[in-house]
């Protein structure tokens, strides 16, 4: 029997992975290229946290403000070039 929770993290990587590799979550933006370099860091991430010894919770808590800092970027830079 599978657990309930087996999976529960796999939300926060994709969107990160999304986000962090340039897609937009307004949409109709991104790049393959981009989101294969999100998937790198987020691997990147991920493992050396594990193998630092960093706390999971931790850990998500890190990846949460990554994906807040990646979509305030985007922000920012929709506000330019609007203007």
């Amino acid at each position: 029997m599978a657990a309930p929770t087996a999976g529960s993290t796999y939300e926060l990587y994709a969107i990160a992975t999304a986000v962090i590799g340039g897609a937009s979550l307004s949409g109709a933006q991104g790049t393959i290229m981009g989101s294969v370099l999100g998937a790198l860091i987020m691997t990147t991430i991920a493992s050396g946290g594990n193998l630092l010894g960093i706390d999971a919770f931790t850990l998500q808590i890190a990846i949460g403000a990554l994906i807040v800092l990646a979509v305030w970027i985007d922000r920012i830079r929709k506000g330019r070039s609007a203007s």
